[in-house]
């Protein structure tokens, strides 16, 4: 059997990027895990000495905290500030542009749309840089935007990790309705990336491997457009859960990783499968 990785795949810029930032501070702490990958989070823990404070409850004076590339809510970081601790910001700068495009729009009186998962890490902090909060709503299908008390101008700007045809679907029913729509296409080019180069290489696979953290929303999506081309595809946080039913009579393996899979973790995964 051939295993073949996708032409993209794994870390992205805000990913490598955040774990330069830990590394660079041992003995830190991370607010909230630094990204949706266990496996990491237990190597920066072992190699590095990296805490976890879950809440501010776990955060005590002179600590280094160092901010999740999700980004946090704006009051739990004033509130970090405040305390006698030493703040190292690791949010992406990617996650960053829809937190500013809310405060701004929202200052100037817009009613703000943010398409995304409401329990999500991005989307919580995104969110909590409106203004006014009546006047920012989270949906995930433009049929929740009937019931919405929206003025007429309206923002919309999206979670990282969303399909773009899907944002379009919200655009489009914001435009058809409202007399000012401002559209910020806040959806990360790494995820395009990763997810067409997934698609192509399942679409001739006849096993599909996606690996990546269980909540981890980008890998999901990834397994999800996999599961559109290749019926027989499997996500998976590390080589310890594949199994040999899955590739028996396989002629073709593709692997896919989330944008928070480490490339020690992809390749534990193909050694995995070659043995």
């Amino acid at each position: 059997m051939t295993v073949e990785l996708a032409s993209s795949y794994g870390f992205c810029f805000g990913v490598k990027r955040a774990i330069k930032i830990a590394e660079e501070h041992p003995g830190s702490k991370t607010y909230g895990p630094l990204i949706h990958n266990k496996d990491e989070i237990n190597r920066l823990k072992e190699g590095f000495d990296i805490g976890l404070a879950e809440s501010l409850k776990d955060v005590n004076d002179k600590d280094s905290v160092v901010i999740r590339t999700h980004g946090i809510p704006k009051k739990e970081l004033a509130s970090l500030k405040a305390q006698d601790t030493s703040i190292i910001d690791a949010t992406c700068p990617y996650v960053r542009t829809p937190q500013q495009d809310v405060e701004k729009m929202s200052r100037e009186g817009y009613s703000i749309v943010i398409f995304g998962d409401k329990n999500h890490p991005e989307i919580k902090g995104v969110v909590s840089y409106a203004e006014k909060s009546e006047d920012a709503f989270i949906v995930l299908d433009a049929m929740e935007l009937d019931d919405l008390p929206l003025k007429s101008k309206v923002a919309v700007v999206a979670q990282t990790t969303r399909k773009p045809e899907d944002f379009l679907k919200i655009t489009s029913a914001l435009i058809l309705k409202h007399k000012e729509v401002r559209v910020f296409n806040t959806i990360c080019n790494a995820t395009f990336e990763n997810q067409d180069a997934a698609a192509d290489l399942a679409s001739k696979a006849d096993v599909m491997i996606v690996i990546g953290g269980k909540h981890s929303s980008n890998t999901k999506q990834l397994h999800s457009i996999c599961k559109n081309y290749c019926e027989n595809s499997y996500l998976i946080e590390n080589e310890r859960e594949l199994q040999e039913n899955w590739f028996v009579d396989k002629k073709l393996c593709g692997i896919s990783a989330g944008a928070s899979t480490p490339d020690w973790i992809v390749q534990n995964v193909i050694d995995k499968i070659q043995t």
